[in-house]
């Protein structure tokens, strides 16, 4: 095959330091558009960022030349930058390490946007812990083999 086909969706969720909820709505959607920004600079298409006030998830198409942690590596540092070096009403801004990041069918995007473009009314009623152990579970992965 002459030929190279790419076509990989990642859901990816990560959340503030100490899930401090410190991401408020006065600077939420200028962070937002800023995270897009870093995203296509990676080469990433995006088709929804959105959270609510201690995490965030995101859906991108994967740049095929990039590894999923490098181009969350360069979202996240700058966007935590941008944050503390701008003219927002918050003094040390910083995401927890690590991320959870889940490889996502064509079929289902639209589902997955769905669900992240309604974070404020899914989190009314559940956590964020409750929500990404959920998100384990469905993907096969037990937290205890990555310690």
């Amino acid at each position: 095959m002459p030929h190279s086909y790419n076509r990989i969706w990642i859901h990816a969720t990560w959340s503030t330091k100490d899930r401090r909820k410190i991401i408020h709505s006065s600077f939420e959607r200028e962070m937002y558009r800023y995270m897009y920004n870093q995203f296509k600079q990676c080469g990433c298409a995006v088709k929804i960022i959105n959270g609510v006030e201690d995490h965030v998830h995101c859906l991108f198409l994967l740049n095929p030349s990039k590894s999923v942690a490098d181009v969350i590596k360069q979202v996240k540092g700058s966007t935590s930058h941008f944050i503390n070096a701008g003219d927002f009403d918050i003094k040390d801004f910083a995401w927890q390490n690590g991320y959870g990041s889940f490889s996502a069918s064509e079929s289902v995007t639209d589902y997955i946007a769905s669900y992240i473009e309604n974070q404020k009314h899914h989190h009314k009623r559940k956590t964020y812990d409750t929500e990404f152990t959920g998100f384990l579970a469905e993907n096969h992965i037990d937290p205890m083999d990555n310690e």
